[in-house]
This record gives structure tokens, C-alpha cells and sequence, in this order.
């Protein structure tokens, strides 16, 4: 794998600012990248991007699939005092959104920068701030720009409906990490493409007929629910949760057994831990109860596929998140491994 590939593909894409909604220039971005490695690209009417690539096997056809929406705000409405009431895009954690920077999008292309604060946003001031509750109803944005009341706002373009997205804040470090919001999946992402790049570079073709999708509405639960219909199985490369009883680390490649959807496909997911093994992989076997991926949502559109999900340990998810490289390693050959796999 090329390590720097992989980690400067990760860090523009994180630059890319795209909440559910609002992942066109996400989208563009993977779409050059895609073509500048020699791929050839579609798109489905919900803007997903997709990327076949020829198997040994004609007959049959594996969907891979990532995310490159990720959570975020909206205007809810505009303040007598100009500020910015919001509603959450997705379930990020609210309480770490206290003190972020935030770029606010107009339907007119112009593009504001501004500070996520709670109300009770000063020591001096506020007798309650260390102790309000950081909630939707408490969070309030203030934009960068001279405004003293709703029609100032007004006169700059910001309206009701209008897209926030919060500074990823993207570092990595020296020792291998990789801290970031929305690592949730744009890490994932990355490690796709890091697969693309090795199959066309190293000229290698898969077992099978391979579709790459980076679907767009994931956060929301609909990102992959209309698939190509040669799709016939999918492995959703979404992020792994760490904490409580589990067994992911930041080190790992996770392997889902089951989520709030129910069970993944048994021989899939079988196959995957046979893999790993096989590979001397650092992975992990989890329960997610209160996870979903494309697959599920895949599954829940009535698609007649079969599914499994994996993807690189990542703490603190829908907060302020971080990986390891030894992660993205994992993950990478655990794919190469299965879609190169012969049949059985």
C-alpha cells in the first residue's frame, strides 16, 4: 500500500466540506481522482458515484461501497440578534460541537465562516456556562461578518435551510494517527481508492466484476438503497467502533457480525475472518447495536444482494475522531484479499 498516498488522499478529501445534502464538490473530487488513475465513472440519480472494474468472473458482480457524506448543520432560522439557530445533519455528538468553526454555504454560492457557541458562551457573564446542556436548542452560530440583527443576515445572502459544515481539524502525526471529524467515512474512502490505485498500478484483476460506490445520504440512512441491478453481494468499508465490550482498536481492521440491521451474511463474513487469519491481519469481530451501513440500507431498498461490513478502528465516532495508519494497512489487504479470492 502506498502509505502516502493514502494519507494525502485522506487529508484533501477531509478538506472537502460536504454534509448530507450538500456532497457535490465531494463527488467532483473523487470523480478527477477516479479519472486521473484511468477509471471511468457514473452517477445515479441520487448523486452517488460509482466505478466498475472487470472481473475473472463475468457472471458475477461485488459492490464496494463507502460514504463520503458526513454529518452537519442546517440554518434552522436567523436570530433577532444575529445569530444562526441550527438543526442537526445526522447525529453528530452536540457537546463537542461547543467552540467549532463552521463555514456556512448560501443558496447564492457564497460561502460565510463562523463559530458554533453555546448560549451561554462566557465565564463572565453566564452563571450557568460550564453547566448548560450543549443541545441543538442551546447551540447557536455567529457568523464572521459585521451583523447586529436578523436583517443584517438577511442582506448577506444567509437563509433559512442553508448548510453548515464544521472544521474537521484534520492532523496526523508523526506516530502513525490520523485525528479528524469525519473520519466517518472518508477514511474508508481512502482506502478504496488506495485498492483502485493498487488494481490499476499493479495491474491485478479481481476474482469478480467490481462496482465501487461512495454513496451520499449514508448519515441519513438511505445512502446505498438503490443499487446497479448486476449488484449481486456488498461489502459496505465504513467505520469500526471502538469502546464498552468491544474488541476494536485503532490498530484494527473491524469486522461486523451484526449491527442494529441484524446479521451480516454468514459466508461472507465468515470468509473475511478466514482472511484475516490467513493474513496475520490485525482484526477485530463486533456487535454493533447502534450502527447501520450501506449494506443495511442496501438490504432495507429491497435490493436482492447479500452483504458484509468492515473498516478501519476509529475512536470516538461522531465526535472528534481518530485512526491509526496500521489501521488503514489492515483494512486495505483484508479487501485486496477478498476480491481477489477465488471462488470455492
Amino acid at each position: 500500500m502506498d502509505k502516502e498516498y493514502i494519507l494525502s488522499f485522506a487529508q484533501k478529501l477531509l478538506q472537502v466540506d460536504s454534509p448530507t445534502g450538500f456532497t457535490m464538490h465531494a463527488i467532483d473530487f473523487l470523480e478527477k481522482e477516479a479519472k486521473s488513475l484511468g477509471y471511468q465513472t457514473f452517477r445515479n440519480q441520487k448523486g452517488n458515484l460509482m466505478i466498475q472494474v472487470k472481473g475473472k468472473d463475468t457472471s458475477r458482480t461485488l459492490g464496494l461501497s463507502a460514504h463520503c457524506d458526513t454529518l452537519g448543520l442546517m440554518v434552522r432560522s436567523i436570530k433577532e440578534n444575529g445569530y444562526l439557530a441550527i438543526t442537526p445533519i445526522g447525529s453528530p455528538t452536540l457537546p463537542t460541537l461547543d467552540s467549532e468553526y463552521c463555514r456556512i454555504y448560501t443558496r447564492m454560492n457564497k460561502v460565510y465562516t463562523g463559530t458554533i457557541l453555546c448560549q451561554a458562551a462566557s465565564k463572565h457573564v453566564h452563571p450557568d456556562a460550564g453547566s448548560l446542556e450543549r443541545k441543538a436548542d442551546t447551540l447557536e452560530v455567529r457568523i464572521d461578518e459585521i451583523v447586529k440583527n436578523k436583517e443584517d443576515v438577511l442582506k448577506l445572502g444567509i437563509s433559512n435551510g442553508d448548510f453548515i459544515a464544521i472544521d474537521p481539524k484534520t492532523t496526523v502525526t508523526e506516530s502513525g494517527f490520523i485525528k479528524s471529524r469525519f473520519l466517518d467515512d472518508k477514511i474508508s474512502c481512502a482506502c478504496l481508492f488506495s485498492v483502485l490505485k493498487t488494481l490499476k498500478y499493479e495491474n491485478i484483476m479481481p476474482s469478480t466484476n467490481l462496482i465501487f460506490l461512495f454513496s451520499t445520504y449514508e448519515e441519513v440512512g438511505h445512502g446505498a438503497s438503490a443499487l446497479p441491478d448486476e449488484i449481486d453481494s456488498m461489502l459496505a468499508v465504513d467505520m469500526g467502533c471502538i469502546g464498552l465490550d468491544l474488541s476494536c482498536t485503532e490498530y484494527d481492521v473491524s469486522i461486523c457480525a451484526k449491527d442494529s440491521s441484524g446479521p451480516y451474511d454468514y459466508q461472507m463474513t465468515s470468509d473475511l475472518i478466514r482472511l484475516a487469519k490467513e493474513k496475520q491481519l490485525c482484526y477485530a469481530v463486533d456487535i454493533y447495536p447502534m450502527y447501520g451501513s450501506d449494506v443495511s440500507a442496501a438490504l432495507k431498498g429491497g435490493n436482492n444482494i447479500k452483504g458484509a461490513l468492515i473498516g478501519p478502528g476509529v475512536q470516538a465516532s461522531h465526535g472528534m475522531e481518530r485512526t491509526h495508519y496500521k489501521a488503514l494497512e489492515n483494512t486495505v489487504e483484508l479487501i485486496m484479499s477478498y476480491i481477489t479470492k477465488e471462488n470455492e
